[in-house]
């Protein structure tokens, strides 16, 4: 396990020992697993530097979901609460540059987990990905809001 992942994942380990799920005891057992994790790799095996970039990519991927899942659930809330519908679904044909099984299932799944967004598959060459959209003004505009945002993220998290 590389010292980044052991980071992620072990203080969820700590938490379960320790039986208190809270944000505070997940830092806790950060610090905790750092040090134990600092203690057990051999010096210069952990580029400090390498490591906080990727850290920094995690959170602003992080964010970024975040993001879009708030303004993707407030249009779809919007739409329920309004009398008149502001839908247009679409099925949108969007051609992938990502490679790796890895990329294109995690783009699906943001794709999927954002309201008023659905990934209906994956071509077999697996390079055009299906999705269909409640919101769709104009298809061209959606490709590159897909592309420009989305498995943007996905290859800087992911690099």
């Amino acid at each position: 396990m590389s010292v980044f992942w052991g980071n992620i994942f072990l203080p969820l380990v700590w938490m379960a020992l320790t039986g208190q799920f809270t944000f505070a005891n997940y830092l806790i057992g950060f610090l905790i697993t750092s040090l134990a994790l600092w203690v057990v790799h051999k010096p210069g095996e952990v580029n400090l530097l390498i490591y906080l970039a990727r850290l920094g990519r995690w959170l602003r991927f992080g964010l970024f979901f975040l993001k879009e899942l708030t303004v993707s659930s407030l249009r779809v809330v919007h739409d329920i609460l309004t009398k008149g519908h502001g839908m247009q679904p679409a099925v949108i044909a969007v051609p992938l540059d990502l490679q790796s099984d890895l990329e294109i299932t995690l783009l699906a799944s943001l794709v999927t987990l954002t309201p008023g967004s659905l990934c209906l598959e994956v071509s077999p060459e697996r390079d055009v990905m299906f999705i269909h959209a409640m919101y769709v003004d104009d298809a061209e505009e959606f490709r590159r809001q897909i592309k420009e945002k989305m498995e943007y993220q996905v290859r800087e998290v992911l690099r």
